[in-house]
């Protein structure tokens, strides 16, 4: 199991990520896109992801991107937003 501190760090990788690919996690839950359950979903399902590290450095080498790298847990969520915000 993990912790508070894990779903912490794991959810300011999913503003990070959302942030780098045009999808901001505050509006989408303040227009009804993505709820707050939802959110934590996803951060917790960032948690079983097993190349964090790799995340990390992608997110350091790309300032903006088109869409999450293909082995991101929460892909099509990301994408689903990043193209509303479009």
């Amino acid at each position: 199991m993990f912790g508070v501190k894990t779903i912490a760090h794991h959810a300011g990788f999913m503003e990070r990520m959302a942030e780098t690919v045009g999808a901001d996690l505050g509006d989408a839950i303040a227009d009804h896109r993505l709820s707050a359950a939802d959110n934590c979903t996803a951060a917790i399902r960032c948690t079983t992801c097993d190349a964090s590290e790799e995340c990390s450095h992608w997110m350091d080498s790309h300032a903006h991107a088109e869409g999450p790298p293909a082995y991101c847990r929460n892909n099509d969520l990301l994408e689903q937003l990043s193209r509303a915000e479009a």
